[in-house]
């Protein structure tokens, strides 16, 4: 537990911040409502026989996952686009700004090398691919968004980091300049630009890289300009804050929604698809970008079931837009009317 992966938990001025925030009572950070890590009527000792003893039919793809290889260095720095990487690691460029938002290009997610790798043809991307990055934004601290490997040979790139309260502790302790770390709780702002303002809204979920859970905190991303608003989800059970979300800021033009590696007996912090829709409908958002899938098995269900249900129920009943890129493939974030391919039907 020493080795520099696992981060270092929150201390001395950082702890001392975090103490005088409203969300932290009882030695830890809450939830806006009650939260349990297991569903009741399912039980921890279930869970944990299911992952050691049962077997879940294609939780992983046989074949390669398709991908696009853009390179984000020649975009040109005025166009307003996304490019994802598979689970919830994305890029973007808006208004002249880029951001990056949960890499891991490790190919693993978990800090024991090759205990949890990556799916065939998701790792087409690594540090050397990124150009310079004006605002590194970490939703929380779990393996899967805040990966050691990736940040350290991300370093010299990386101009701003933002990121929840006690986050900053891990970066300060990987060596990090303490200057570039802005830590926020919810429901605060950092200034862009002139009418171009990144704020930090509410997530349902947990965080924690060790034993102890919840000594740092958790959150999701808003980024606003004039002529967009994008709402960056981070990972995240169903609950109010998507409507006080969608009501405060009036509504978004894309939301990027944790969608994958859910199960009913974590339910609360992790949505399922039907759940991710309402949340979409909540947000008044005009798209819909379903991520956390197809990169990583962190769940039981089959890799491709996220992207497939939560596609079948939209067609049903909800008719929301939906952006589903193949890994690579440039979102342009001003073309409202741009297609994409359901390609997961063509994988086994």
């Amino acid at each position: 537990m020493r080795q520099p992966q696992f981060g270092k938990a929150p201390g001395g001025k950082r702890l001392e911040q975090l103490l005088k925030s409203p969300h932290y009572k009882d030695g830890k950070f809450q939830n806006i409502h009650f939260t349990p890590t297991i569903t009741e009527g399912y039980s921890m000792t279930g869970v944990l026989y299911d992952f050691i003893f049962r077997k879940f039919p294609r939780t992983r793809p046989t074949d390669n996952i398709p991908s696009v290889k853009t390179d984000l260095k020649k975009l040109p720095v005025a166009e307003n686009v996304l490019v994802w990487f598979g689970h919830s690691s994305y890029f973007i460029q808006l208004n002249g700004k880029r951001f990056l938002i949960d890499p891991v290009f490790s190919g693993n997610a978990s800090p024991i090398s090759n205990s949890n790798k990556s799916f065939k043809g998701t790792d087409i991307y690594s540090a050397d691919d990124m150009p310079g990055i004006d605002f590194l934004l970490i939703t929380h601290d779990h393996y899967d968004h805040l990966d050691y490997p990736t940040i350290m040979k991300l370093k010299p790139k990386i101009l701003q980091i933002v990121c929840g309260l006690g986050v900053g502790e891990h970066f300060e302790y990987w060596k990090f300049d303490n200057t570039k770390i802005i830590e926020k709780d919810w429901n605060e702002r950092v200034v862009i630009a002139d009418n171009f303002t990144l704020h930090t809204a509410p997530a349902r979920h947990f965080s924690g890289r060790s034993f102890t859970r919840n000594n740092t905190l958790w959150l999701s991303f808003v980024l606003q300009t004039p002529n967009l608003k994008l709402y960056l989800g981070g990972d995240s059970g169903y609950d109010t804050h998507f409507a006080e979300i969608g009501e405060k800021f009036g509504g978004f033009d894309l939301a990027l929604l944790d969608n994958g590696q859910y199960n009913l007996a974590w339910q609360a912090i992790h949505m399922l698809p039907d759940e991710g829709l309402k949340a979409a409908k909540d947000l008044r958002t005009k798209r819909l970008f379903p991520v956390h899938s197809s990169k990583f098995k962190l769940a039981y269900h089959p890799w491709d079931e996220p992207l497939k249900t939560i596609s079948e129920l939209n067609e049903k009943a909800y008719h929301l837009p939906l952006v589903t890129p193949k890994i690579g493939e440039v979102i342009y974030l001003n073309d409202s009317n741009q297609v994409f391919s359901q390609w997961w039907k063509e994988i086994r």
